[in-house]
């Protein structure tokens, strides 16, 4: 008996894969479980457009990271913060402030988990930080941290 696997099965086949199982297998265990679907020319095409869905879906968040990184370059993102004396802040400038700032000045929206600093923030001066989009595609936040005033 053909199957699609629709979760992966340990030992047998992985989501998605299609695998000649044993009749009683097939029938007793799998279709129970819904772990897998008999392979018929429907489920088949089904399988085809799911599997082509997801790979406009992919290119689709690929083409948006790409433009997301290539206007990173251009920007520059301000952010005010309080300091003591000798300009050391109070605390370090967090991966979420830069995301919200960025959000909030130019209207580019990334999650602070792709934000990845190399070390914590803690005075003035203008920074470089690196952005991890996924897809092999990274970028550079400029970041200035100026004094509230």
């Amino acid at each position: 008996m053909k199957v699609i696997f629709t979760a992966d099965v340990k030992g047998q086949g992985k989501k998605g894969e299609m695998k000649e199982v044993s009749d009683g297998y097939g029938r007793n265990y799998l279709l129970p479980r819904k772990l897998a679907m008999e392979a018929t020319k429907d489920n088949l095409n089904a399988l085809r457009l799911q599997e082509k869905a997801r790979a406009a879906q992919l290119a689709a968040e690929k083409a948006k990271a790409q433009e997301n990184a290539a206007k990173l370059e251009s920007l520059i993102v301000k952010i005010s913060a309080r300091a003591g004396a000798g300009g050391k802040l109070f605390g370090s400038i967090t991966s979420k402030e830069i995301s919200d700032a960025l959000y909030a000045q130019h209207g580019i929206e990334i999650d602070s988990k792709k934000i990845v600093q190399a070390e914590p923030i803690k005075g003035y001066g203008s920074f470089e930080v690196k952005c991890k989009f996924g897809y092999e595609i990274n970028g550079t936040i400029h970041l200035l941290v100026v004094e509230e005033k």
